[in-house]
């Protein structure tokens, strides 16, 4: 329940810092928190990357997106599910809701050791061009500082068959069992029902980043509807946030100030929204508006056999087992596309353009982490960071009531939820970790009261 005040550490630093520095946000996500942070101070410095340097980012991100996807389902939430062992780390744990026989099990258990083996080819398939795994060292505005040589190419495209294939016969093939094992969970916790993405994949250099195209396009969904995006109206709301900053700002006006004696307050998350209303991010939304987009059609059409083959509507995937579903497809349709941008590479072509801090200047960088949505915002002034906010996925899906007293997304898929036995309450466990919660880039859900349930870690 720390507060670590990366918004004051930054301040007073070299613009160029901001990029090692934010990626220390999080260990399993700092890819994208050093691309976003390099897309902002693009963003002020006025310049974009060559298309090799656009590229080669790309690759390091889908590189992380499928070693993230991996890590959620078996190291993260997979055990929900299923029982291991009684060693650890299958042990402590809940007794009580596992339906998977134990033949099945015995399968599970064995992708659980090899989803490890699996992680580690995807961070060194982003260490290729990153220079090393987490917090990489070869993002820079304007691009990336490696050379690329046809060794690159070649490495890279080994592991990503070890990858692909993992995906595709191990993978996948588990989260649908489960699926249609714990076919209840297709009904269960659905959320506020909004969705966003800031969108993923850069595929021109259009220096507006809500006009620029990408793979995953950005937009809204609301009631099914898709709409369009506008910056300018995201908020953060603090009323029941430990912080006595002003709320309902945009976070290029906000500041962060804590107060852990705030009264009312319960999280040291803010309250992100977009025109005043909460929105989940994360492979669900970003699934869920590329199918209404109907694009990317590989996406569409896996979608389509998905629901066919477990004889569900597309609405149910609005769910705790829907989000495991959206999160395995996208991470084979990234796999699948990964192949094409690294054969984009070309050896002989600059990966960066040339750049000078100015002495005074704003920038924003929108991207999507594999948890969802992120952005951050920065302020240079006598060419020093003079403020930086980033508002992070899980701050939009683990919020707190907002000023209105609206709960975030996980809240509101919580509220009314049945739980059989408080001792071992399955049925919020599964709700929260469907959503994947960063709690190292926010931490939040707990307030000192009545113990339910007590633990010890030795």
């Amino acid at each position: 329940t720390l507060y670590r005040g990366f918004e004051q550490i930054l301040v007073g630093r070299d613009p160029l810092d901001a990029i090692q520095i934010t990626q220390r946000f999080c260990g399993v996500c700092p890819t994208p928190h050093g691309i976003a942070s390099c897309q902002a101070l693009e963003n002020a410095f006025g310049i974009m990357p060559p298309p090799n340097g656009r590229i080669i980012r790309n690759i390091m991100q889908g590189a992380n997106y499928i070693q993230s996807h991996v890590l959620h389902f078996y190291h993260l939430a997979a055990l929900d599910y299923f029982r291991g062992p009684d060693v650890p780390p299958f042990v402590p744990r809940y007794e009580g809701d596992y339906r998977v026989p134990p033949s099945l099990r015995d399968s599970l258990i064995q992708h659980y050791v090899q989803a490890y083996h699996v992680r580690l080819k995807a961070h060194e398939l982003c260490a290729i061009w990153s220079g090393k795994m987490p917090h990489m060292a070869s993002l820079a505005p304007g691009g990336v500082s490696i050379t690329p040589r046809l060794d690159n190419l070649t490495t890279s495209l080994w592991r990503l068959k070890e990858l692909t294939e993992f995906i595709d016969t191990v993978y996948l093939p588990d989260v649908l069992t489960l699926a249609e094992i714990y076919r209840d969970y297709l009904q269960i916790g659905r959320g506020c029902g909004n969705y966003l993405s800031f969108g993923l994949f850069d595929l021109d250099a259009e220096p507006d980043v809500m006009r620029r195209k990408r793979f995953f396009a950005p937009g809204r969904v609301v009631r099914g509807t898709v709409e369009p995006l506008d910056s300018a109206k995201i908020t953060e709301d603090v009323r029941y946030s430990w912080y006595d900053s002003p709320s309902h700002r945009h976070p290029s006006q906000e500041t962060t100030s804590p107060d852990r004696s705030k009264k009312d307050a319960y999280s040291w998350l803010k309250s992100p929204r977009y025109g005043n209303e909460p929105y989940e991010v994360g492979p669900l939304a970003r699934v869920i508006l590329a199918y209404r987009r109907k694009e990317p059609t590989a996406l569409v059409d896996l979608v389509d056999t998905t629901l066919s083959r477990l004889g569900i509507g597309f609405d149910d995937l609005c769910s705790v087992m829907g989000r495991h579903i959206a999160r395995a497809i996208e991470c084979k349709v990234i796999a699948d596309q990964l192949t094409g941008m690294i054969m984009e590479v070309k050896l002989d072509e600059p990966v960066c353009t040339p750049h000078k801090i100015p002495e005074s200047a704003d920038g924003m960088g929108l991207w999507c982490a594999a948890r969802g949505a992120l952005g951050h915002w920065v302020s240079i002034r006598n060419g020093k960071i003079a403020k930086y906010q980033a508002v992070v996925p899980t701050t939009w899906n683990a919020s707190p009531k907002d000023d209105k007293g609206v709960r975030g997304p996980i809240e509101q898929a919580m509220v009314g939820t049945t739980v059989a036995d408080s001792d071992a309450p399955f049925e919020l466990a599964r709700i929260v970790r469907s959503f994947d919660p960063c709690i190292a880039c926010a931490v939040h859900l707990i307030r000192p009261g009545k113990s339910i349930l007590d633990m010890r870690v030795v």
